[in-house]
């Protein structure tokens, strides 16, 4: 633990700055397959009950038109922001009919890959570019690995708590730059520690034996339907995902701002001769929005993001360079199949902890070495997390998961007693040592609830999602909206939808002119 991070707590515990940790924001988007009472991948398209895809503040859909993705606003306290979740959830469970939302983060039995349907957004140029650039992700990495979901947790610290930093560090960087660099140095050290959100909150150790369609893999057979590995914790994250040569050597450690920017908007800009054979367009259908590394800078799969709200037609790399890091986006938390939102308030209490640790934490630049042992680290815990005794690199010297994972917690304990100083109560110290006993107890974490469960009740992983599946849609069905609610949510559909043919009926250039426009524009990111 450094001096640094102990004189920063000091200043925050002043009874004058105290109060500043309760204006943290956090907002959450979560995705999750639309289904069949079957269990099978839902073909109907987005329901005009949910409003329109495009449009539409909270429900909108990731890759496939099936894949639904959730989003609340922003608020200073996460049980508002899961207060918020479950409203949508209750509200668009009790819209799709006969479907329901999938469970688990790995998808249900999916149909043939011709067969899974990519998400459509209206004919005006930004819907088709939307759909254009999904036709790409098909094309580059297929349909079945795109239907994988997740939970994106999204954390600022109070735009006040900066400058106070700032000055009792006598930094003389603008504020804007210091801001920035302080949220890059987080991340350095969400790189650095984030294997301990893998083994905490991993809950993908096994799936469906038909996702990998025949590929060579090192998985095994739990049952005849199901393949798994014995000590995962997330094979969601692990190199089962996202196999992408292209992206092979786009790996930026973090260290500036500027090199983080400056590594996408060159991948965008970069022709990958693969790609380049395809092209981008065959018998006058586009089959991708150009022929680079990466399409746009979304298509950089990482575990966390640096983000700032983008204005109307403002690509996210042009907010970052014009106003800086206004927050993270963390996206490798897994569904909790057990959890009706796959997430709770416990998680989001130690979630927060765990970022303010790694805020305020000392964070030095990650060495030529360091940085690919934080890859090494968390793929050894996304394939093998609970094997006894597992082994990672700490400062090029291994130590034992268990025991870097305790000491870890004892830093972040400091943070979440801080916060609970600043909030009142033990809250966040609560979900602290609820974790803390899954470091003592293996069986206690999600991934190995899940496969008990499957071994218990003799459950392939489709019939178990299934089952959680059923036991929360019913839950949702009886969470009865009240009648301001249901009206709210009725006008925001009617919003949407109006919104949506407004934009079509608008004249459109020609949508080649617009692709190139767009593409144009990361090479001047601070237009």
């Amino acid at each position: 633990m450094s001096d640094l991070f102990s004189r920063r707590l000091a200043l925050l515990s002043n009874p004058a700055n105290l109060p500043l940790l309760t204006e943290c924001l956090h907002g959450i988007e979560r995705e999750g397959l639309r289904v069949t009472p079957e269990g099978a991948l839902a073909q109907t398209p987005h329901p005009a009950a949910l409003g329109a895809a495009l449009t539409h503040p909270q429900i909108t859909t990731d890759y496939s038109e099936a894949l639904l993705e959730f989003i609340t606003g922003a608020h200073t306290d996460p049980a508002q922001t899961l207060d918020e979740l479950a409203l949508i959830h209750s509200f668009a469970s009790s819209r799709l009919q006969q479907e329901m939302l999938w469970s688990a983060s790995m998808p249900c039995a999916l149909p043939d890959e011709q067969d899974i349907p990519i998400a459509r957004y209206g004919s005006s140029n930004i819907g088709r570019l939307k759909y254009v650039y999904r036709q790409g992700l098909a094309l580059r990495y297929g349909k079945t690995m795109q239907c994988i979901a997740g939970i994106h947790y999204n954390f600022s610290l109070p735009e006040r708590l900066w400058p106070l930093l700032q000055l009792a560090e006598g930094d003389v960087d603008t504020p804007r730059d210091y801001q920035s660099r302080r949220y890059i140095a987080l991340i350095r050290n969400f790189r650095r520690y984030s294997w301990l959100l893998m083994y905490l909150f991993g809950a993908s150790p096994a799936l469906d034996a038909g996702f990998l369609r025949g590929r060579p893999h090192q998985l095994q057979q739990l049952d005849d339907k199901t393949l798994y590995l014995p000590w995962a914790t997330s094979l969601r994250m692990s190199d089962l995902g996202y196999q992408s040569n292209a992206q092979a050597g786009l790996t930026p450690c973090y260290n500036d701002l500027t090199s983080y920017t400056d590594s996408l908007r060159q991948a965008v800009s970069t022709p990958y001769a693969p790609y380049v054979e395809i092209g981008t367009q065959r018998d006058g259908e586009w089959l991708q929005l150009n022929s680079n590394i990466l399409q746009i800078e979304n298509e950089y799969y990482s575990s966390i993001r640096p983000k700032r709200v983008t204005h109307s037609g403002e690509r996210p790399i042009q907010a970052l360079v014009a106003r800086g890091v206004q927050y993270v986006e963390v996206r490798c938390l897994d569904i909790d199949p057990f959890l009706p939102l796959g997430i709770d308030l416990t998680s989001a209490r130690f979630l927060d902890a765990f970022l303010l640790y790694c805020a305020l934490q000392d964070s030095p630049q990650l060495s030529a070495r360091e940085c690919p042992d934080c890859t090494e680290n968390f793929l050894a815990v996304v394939n093998q997390g609970r094997k006894p005794g597992l082994q990672l690199q700490r400062l090029g010297e291994p130590v034992e998961l268990t025991r870097w994972g305790l000491e870890l917690l004892d830093g972040i304990e400091r943070s979440a007693e801080l916060l609970d100083r600043a909030q009142g109560g033990q809250a966040h110290v609560a979900a602290l040592q609820a974790q803390r006993e899954k470091l003592l107890d293996v069986g206690l974490t999600p991934s190995a609830r899940v496969l008990a469960a499957l071994r218990e009740n003799a459950e392939s992983f489709t019939e178990f999602a299934l089952r959680m599946s059923r036991q929360h849609q019913a839950g949702f069905a009886a969470a009865q909206l009240s009648t301001a609610q249901q009206a709210s949510f009725d006008a925001s559909v009617q919003a949407s939808l109006h919104e949506q043919q407004m934009m079509e009926a608008q004249p459109q250039e020609d949508f080649a002119s617009f692709v190139a426009a767009y593409q144009a524009s990361i090479q001047n990111p601070s237009a």
